[in-house]
């Protein structure tokens, strides 16, 4: 019943406030699935619902306990998952949404490109090259040289020739010419990741962990090309397959011809049975905190006027009313309606012409006393009271 009259009695702010965790909890979920924090954050839930459940059904030692244990873990929190913690912070960070950044559509340079990537696979030497779209990157990768140039062939087998001083590194595209080179990315920490996979692979995977960048493998092993995009690494077989995809890294992420509203509606539809789990989740776990909550309810109850004298009737107001605010923890200052409260006022000592009475804290009958009564609009209350007619007194008596 309570749970109804917090629903019933849901605000525009409470409604804003339950959307806007669930898309924390969203992202959070995308963030960190697939990594060894993901593990902690669902132990975290679980201890979470625990301690919310103890706590409503007033288990005192048991939410004691958790009150102090959530002191320890945030500290060992902060120390153990420091550097997930940070991408979070850097994934939501403004800068990387002021501004517009334009793309190439297409580039001449892609099959001489495409070419010297294949050779560099023939001989087996490893190498990184990263496609910056539209987050930059500089935020994650570190060291690097500036060169400016075409992404050519023979730049490839110059950069990544084992007796090269800047072979050890990636090699950094930015909208269709080389920027960088000898950069270093950060590792990915997602786990069950494949056993042949190395340093090279796993940095990859860890740029693309991080912002929308595209990142191009050759293993010094084996010799195979892949391309780590969005936490997925591909496999990439023939000439063809890598021309389309530089082509895709070097085209603009939104391409042109999708209007707003289709962009909405993916964004709306993209993962919905994720999207609806996080707002049920944040919905039941509002649902048991919110009663805990301070509340304020303002509401017009009718105010019934009591033992009026026989010689005497009213003539203004009609039907009274006044506005009171009542204020106590949610589950309580919910329950509170038009139904469970009144005003009340005695006229018996009143007299004839214009009289003001005031409206007092006793006067008002609320449904319990777990509420306490903080406003009453208007304090005062002006009647306008005259003798009964002659008339009404020969009507009286005719019926008599």
């Amino acid at each position: 019943m309570q749970f109804l009259a917090i629903i019933g009695n849901l605000r525009f702010q409470d409604a804003l406030d339950i959307v806007f965790l669930a898309v924390v909890v969203y992202h959070l979920y995308l963030w960190f699935w697939g990594t060894k924090a993901f593990k902690a954050l669902v132990g975290l839930l679980v201890l979470g619902i625990v301690f919310t459940v103890a706590r409503f059904w007033g288990l005192f030692l048991t939410t004691w306990v958790f009150q102090i244990l959530w002191q320890v873990l945030i500290v060992l929190i902060i120390i153990l998952f420091q550097s997930e913690i940070r991408q979070v912070l850097e994934r939501v960070n403004p800068l990387q949404m002021i501004g517009l950044r334009t793309f190439p559509k297409s580039a001449d340079w892609v099959p001489n490109f495409v070419k010297g990537v294949f050779s560099l696979a023939e001989r087996k030497i490893g190498a990184l090259i990263i496609f910056e779209r539209r987050d930059l990157v500089e935020e994650w990768i570190t060291g690097g040289v500036s060169l400016e140039g075409e992404a050519s062939r023979e730049l490839l087998m110059s950069v990544f020739q084992r007796e090269s001083p800047l072979h050890d590194g990636a090699l950094l595209i930015r909208k269709g010419r080389v920027a960088q080179v000898a950069c270093y990315l950060p590792l990915s920490s997602a786990e069950g990741l494949q056993k042949e996979w190395g340093t090279r692979h796993r940095a990859a995977l860890g740029l693309s962990e991080r912002c929308d960048a595209w990142v191009l493998v050759i293993s010094e092993e084996r010799g195979e090309i892949s391309l780590a995009r969005g936490r997925k690494m591909i496999k990439v077989g023939n000439l063809e397959q890598l021309f389309k995809l530089v082509q895709q890294a070097i085209t603009p992420v939104s391409p042109a011809g999708i209007t707003w509203w289709n962009r909405i509606r993916a964004l709306v539809v993209r993962r919905l049975p994720l999207k609806i789990g996080a707002l049920a989740l944040v919905s039941i776990l509002w649902l048991l905190l919110a009663g805990q909550q301070n509340f304020e309810v303002a509401l017009r109850v009718p105010l019934e006027v009591k033992n009026v004298p026989d010689a005497m009737e009213i003539l203004e107001p009609v039907n009274p009313e006044v506005q009171i605010t009542v204020r106590g923890l949610r589950k309580d200052a919910s329950t509170v309606n038009r139904a469970n409260t009144r005003a009340e006022i005695d006229l018996s000592t009143a007299r004839f012409g214009n009289r003001v009475f005031r409206i007092t804290r006793d006067q008002i009958v609320l449904p319990n006393d777990r509420v306490n009564l903080v406003h009453i609009e208007p304090p005062l209350m002006e009647f306008t009271l005259r003798e009964t007619t002659g008339t009404d007194q020969k009507d009286v008596q005719g019926a008599d």
